[in-house]
This record gives structure tokens, sequence and C-alpha cells, in this order.
């Protein structure tokens, strides 16, 4: 009795980017808009991050402009130490965003397990997130959202910047900020004094990183939110002895909490360059580390998973309308002149005109593709050859 076998539709890799362009794999994440899976692309057989929304759910949680800013910041960013975007594409019903992909987890799921970090560990990514941070500000970029949850490792141990969802880009008209963004926690006192704000707000969550990775908890505590906003703008920090942290560390960590602007550090050219020269990271390896060509104290267990196993349980039994290819019939047309006008619109026009404009393949990923096509057309140049051939040459 004969087998049957189901054999997967054959995949135009010429065509635009789509999901059927990818092998889907685990699922590792899920965030405030979206949801994270490891996909391989099937042309080229590079890994990646899958962050995908459904449109609907955009709609729901007024996230329209949310995701549509990120996609927009993330066209323009390439960064060594930040978590890149490679494509986007969507069909009827979702949005999908191609990322670098970090097999290392984040620094909430190592701090879980760890309870606290040795402190080289903090000083090492402490160094490394201020060079994203900084390459941000020079690109006019506020993250807003500076926490351990948003910092991913690699399989080598470097960290890097992720989730730019509530990040903003300054602009000449717009030199500060009043909107209150961000994790209450990692909040700023600038942002909830509402009395405008701007890259200082990214330092203060910075100070608020390293405080919590070193002692595993972090400098403010309380029973409600009102009562940690006011702590956050007017309680005292303290630095207990246990565990033991060097004075420079604390140092460090005062100098980035700082409540006057003025005496923080990080700010500016000549903030940046009091902070590279502060002596807990005057030794650095400044003129490298971008290049991740220094080693990092920690390397994360390759024969582990670095994620929360709950994504795929929730994944494969709770996903009401789980994640496969669909056919996309959106029609495509750039009809917006100006992306950031329509972000002024109201969500529905966004949905129907912004997402026009969406897709998008980073440039050294389209040289990649074109490489694989001509590799492509050579095979079937030569197979319809030798097809040719057989029409006329007897084989004995």
């Amino acid at each position: 009795m004969g087998s049957f076998c189901c054999k997967e539709e054959p995949v135009d890799l010429m065509s635009e980017v789509e999901l059927s362009h990818f092998a889907l794999l685990r699922s590792v994440g899920k965030g405030a808009f979206g949801k994270v899976r490891v996909v391989q692309h099937k042309g080229t057989k590079k890994l990646y991050a899958l962050k995908y929304i459904n449109k609907d759910k955009c709609l729901e949680m007024n996230a329209t402009k949310n995701i549509i800013s990120e996609r927009n910041l993330l066209e323009n960013i390439n960064y060594g130490l930040i978590v890149n975007l490679r494509y986007a594409f969507q069909d009827d019903e979702n949005l999908f965003m191609v990322l670098d992909l970090m097999l290392g987890g984040d620094l909430r799921f190592h701090l879980d397990r760890m309870g606290k970090l040795p402190e080289r560990f903090v000083r090492f990514y402490a160094a490394e997130i201020s060079l994203s941070l900084n390459y941000l500000h020079k690109q006019h970029i506020i993250h807003r959202d500076l926490k351990p949850e948003n910092i991913l490792l690699d399989e080598k141990g470097h960290v890097h910047l992720s989730d730019l969802n509530i990040a903003v880009q300054l602009t000449s008209k717009k030199k500060s900020l009043t909107t209150i963004a961000g994790s209450l926690a990692y909040i700023s006192p600038e942002i909830l004094k509402k009395q405008g704000y701007s890259y200082s707000t990214d330092w203060w969550s910075l100070g608020v990183v390293i405080y919590e990775l070193l002692y595993g908890k972090r400098p403010f505590k309380a029973r409600t939110n009102e009562e940690l906003q006011n702590l956050i703008m007017y309680g005292p920090i303290h630095y207990p002895n246990e565990p033991t942290v060097s004075p420079e560390a604390i140092d460090f960590m005062q100098s980035l909490l700082s409540r006057d602007i003025s005496k923080r550090i990080g700010i500016g050219e000549a903030g940046f360059k009091q902070l590279k020269d502060h002596a807990w990271l005057k030794d650095a390896c400044w003129d490298i580390l971008s290049t991740k060509t220094v080693g990092a104290p920690f390397i994360p267990d390759e024969k582990k998973s670095n994620f929360d196993p709950t994504h795929e349980l929730e994944e494969v039994f709770l996903e009401d309308n789980p994640l496969k290819v669909r056919r996309r019939t959106v029609k495509k047309s750039v009809s917006c002149e100006d992306m950031s006008a329509l972000i002024s619109t109201n969500e529905k026009h966004l949905l129907e005109q912004a997402f026009l404009n969406y897709d998008f393949t980073k440039p050294e990923e389209k040289d990649t593709s074109a490489m694989i096509i001509h590799s492509l057309k050579v095979v079937f140049n030569l197979i319809t050859y030798r097809e040719d051939c057989s029409s006329f040459c007897f084989f004995y």
C-alpha cells in the first residue's frame, strides 16, 4: 500500500518578501504590542526573530501609531548593539517585522534565575548599553522604555537594545516631550513632573537598570503607583551593604540617578565623555567595544533554552488564531507623501493607508537575496539545458 505525502507548496523566493519565505520555528516572546518567533529564511538559511501583531488588535489597543513609528525608526537604524530590522511585510491579518535574532535571552530572564548579577557582568553591560543609547541620541531618538526585558543577549554574551515601540524622534520643532510614557519603575522624575524632558530620561532608566542588576531589586518599592511616583520624584535612594558593590559602581549609579539633570552624566557629547571617563567604566575598551570583539564576561549556555517556555505552550494551546501563511490580497501602492502626516489621522485610515508603506527590506538583505536569486537562475538554466539536450541526445 502506497504512502501519501503532503508536499509543501513551492516558494517563489524571487517575489517580494512574505511569510512563506520563512520556516516558522519556536515561539520565544510576547510583548505589549506583539509576539515573537524564531524563523529561518528558506533561501539564506539565516535565523531571525519574527515579531508580529494582528491588525485588528492594533485597533483594539490603539497601537497603530506605535507600530508604524517603530517600523519607521528601525528603517534608519543600523548599529551592532541594537536589534536591527531586516524585513517588514504584511498579509491581510498581520504585520510582521523580521529582526536580528538574539539567542541569549533578555536580562530579565537571567536576572530572575540568578537573583542578581556579578558586578563585572553589569559593568560590561552598562558600557555596551551606554554606546547604544549614545547612538540613538545622535539620531535624535529617545528610547523611553529601557528595562531588563528590552535588553537582549546574543549567543556570545553581548547586549542589544530592543523594542522601540514607544521611542520617539525629536525634531527641530519638537526638542522636548511632555507625554508620560514608559514602564513606571524605570521612568525618570522629569517625566512624572510634566515639565518637559529629553535624552536625560534614558540615562536615569539606565541607572535604575544597573541598580536592579547589582542588587536584585529596584531602588524604589511602593504599594501603589501613586506612592511609587512620589518616591521616584522625591524619595531617598539607599545603596545596601549587601551584596558588596564597589564605591565606583555606587558613584556611577548616583551620577545617573541624579534628579538634577545638569549633574546627570551621559547627556550630550560632554556628558557622554564624562561617562566614558568615569572610574567604573574607564577600562571599557571604548574604541572597539561596539565591534563586539571584546570578550563578554558571560556566555549564555547554547545547550539550554534562554527563553520562557510558556510562550511556546501559549502558541500551541491557547492561541485562538495561530500564525500561518496567508496569501495577501491587499493592494500595494504608495499613496501617502509623508508618513508622519498620516500618524495624526484616525486609526482606521492608518490601517488602510499607512500600512501600504509598511513593507521594507534592509539593503544588505537585498544583496544576499540577489545572490541567491542569481544562483537559482543558474541552476534553472542548467536544468533547462540538460532537458533540451535529452531531447536529441542518446545515452548508452
